[in-house]
């Protein structure tokens, strides 16, 4: 059974590069999901796959790409939505 966690990411975390930089760290990692940019100024992300690689993935996450500034990364366990791949969702 995959792992799903929902992800908020919080601070300088949009017009950095981060959503692309999650895609391909996902995609490399085996992942399946999405992330999208929230309204607010954070991004989203929805992490399924096996627990290890989904693990190393967060933990990224609360450094992110060269030119972010993670202030908060908040998870919660999720479902796994039937992704077949890991992709960038429109912002809400």
């Amino acid at each position: 059974m995959a792992d799903a966690q929902r992800l908020r990411i919080e601070g300088r975390v949009q017009g950095v590069g981060y959503r692309d930089w999650l895609t391909r760290r996902a995609r490399a990692a085996g992942l399946r999901g999405w992330v999208r940019n929230r309204i607010d100024g954070s991004v989203e992300a929805l992490l399924i796959g096996d627990t290890g690689p989904v693990e190393d993935v967060i933990a990224a996450c609360r450094q992110g790409p060269r030119m972010a500034a993670v202030t908060a990364v908040q998870r919660n366990a999720d479902q796994d939505d039937g992704s077949k791949d890991f992709r960038q969702k429109p912002t809400v």
